[in-house]
């Protein structure tokens, strides 16, 4: 059994395909909607058998997006730093995120209203370090302002293949020094910042950051993914972990995967959680 992690997960009950804001979303290639129940069952099932607390935020009707938590807010200690939603279309998600996350304990903190932050879709700890993705959905201006709050070292990275909109799409952080990225996501400078930065790189190769291997929940030494990702998971075993295979191919069409399905409210990087630094 791996270390305990808490988990916020939205149930599908109004996810589908309504407007398209990514290059995945096509209103004429409909999710549907048993089987997505079902694959999200799964993945909640999974997570829950390797140690993660699951809670739940309730549905919304007319927010299909609401069951991405991992756009709600980044989460840093006790405080919530709230996202601010760059689409109109998923603008609305953002007093039902704060609502929660205020009624379960959270110190709910807003950016100023012209700064676009799309939450633990966009910043991810490696270590001590945040690592933040920019251009597609967040602004550097955000980044240096979220650095401020929680006196952390925030490294901006540019995202430069509309597919992979959200930093949580193509980077993936194990460990304290240990994480996979898939390159063609990332500018020159950025492929840079995770050589320089991070011990141990795992290259996902380009079919398999399509089949959304970097987007995978981590639990310990557990990383579970969607299927398709057969090369990473042989990756993943040489260096220690332990890899799982869901399919969540009716979340692919909106853009997401396991990692865009999950929230971790115990905090974003499990190696500074771990050590204690609360």
């Amino acid at each position: 059994m791996n270390a305990s992690a808490r988990i916020l997960m939205c149930p599908p009950e109004f996810y589908g395909i309504e407007y398209v804001i990514n290059p995945w979303m096509n209103t004429e290639r409909q999710a549907d909607q048993p089987t997505a129940a079902s694959q999200w069952n799964d993945l909640r099932r999974i997570l829950g058998e390797h140690g993660a607390t699951i809670e739940l935020l309730t549905p919304v009707a007319g927010l299909p997006d609401l069951v991405f938590t991992a756009n709600a807010a980044l989460i840093y200690r006790c405080r919530a730093i709230l996202s601010r939603f760059r689409h109109q279309q998923r603008q609305g998600e953002e007093e039902y995120d704060a609502a929660w996350l205020s009624e379960n304990g959270f110190r709910v903190e807003v950016l100023p209203e012209d700064h676009f932050f799309e939450g633990a879709g966009d910043a991810l700890f490696c270590g001590d370090t945040l690592f933040a993705g920019y251009r597609m959905r967040s602004q550097v201006s955000s980044h240096q302002l979220v650095a401020a709050r929680i006196n952390r070292r925030v490294l901006p990275v540019e995202l430069v293949d509309p597919y992979y909109y959200h930093l949580d799409t193509c980077f993936c952080p194990l460990s304290a020094e240990v994480a996979a990225y898939f390159p063609g996501a990332f500018d020159d400078y950025g492929r840079q910042v995770f050589r320089e930065h991070i011990p141990t790189l795992i290259e996902v190769d380009k079919d398999e950051a399509r089949a959304f291997a970097c987007n995978a929940v981590v639990i310990g030494s557990t990383v579970t993914t969607n299927t398709g990702c057969p090369f990473f998971h042989e990756q993943l075993r040489a260096l220690g972990f332990t890899p799982v295979a869901t399919p969540l191919g009716e979340f692919v069409k909106a853009g997401g995967s396991a990692k865009c399905l999950t929230l971790r409210l115990d905090g974003e990087d499990a190696a500074m959680w771990a050590h204690g630094d609360r």
